[in-house]
């Protein structure tokens, strides 16, 4: 779990750092620090996150904050509600995997 859900909200990370320059010209925001404090912002709380993810169940609870964070992305950059919700299934699923993983050690 611990490995799995790492890599996702690492891989998150990445995502919120290409949406910036989508977010910052498309209109949506009235000035690009908007954007960059946004995205700044929820990277903080992955990055709080994958360092919570290795001392118990608050990992877990701060990378579903995350994820609805980064669907409320969705409202400035319509597509992340696509990307966004793909991230949400694969936390879920490598919660899920990690679970088992984890157990069958």
């Amino acid at each position: 779990m611990k490995v799995l859900g790492t890599a996702v909200l690492a891989m998150e990370i990445i995502v919120m750092v290409l949406a910036v320059p989508i977010a910052a010209t498309n209109g949506s925001l009235p000035d690009t620090r908007t954007a960059i404090i946004g995205a700044v912002a929820i990277m903080l709380v992955l990055i709080v996150a994958i360092g919570a993810l290795r001392r118990g169940p608050r990992g877990i609870w701060l990378g579903w904050a995350a994820q609805v964070l980064v669907l409320a992305c969705g409202f400035v950059v319509p597509m992340m509600f696509i990307v966004g919700g793909i991230f949400a299934v694969l936390w879920f699923v490598a919660l899920r995997l990690g679970r088992r993983v984890e157990s069958a050690q």
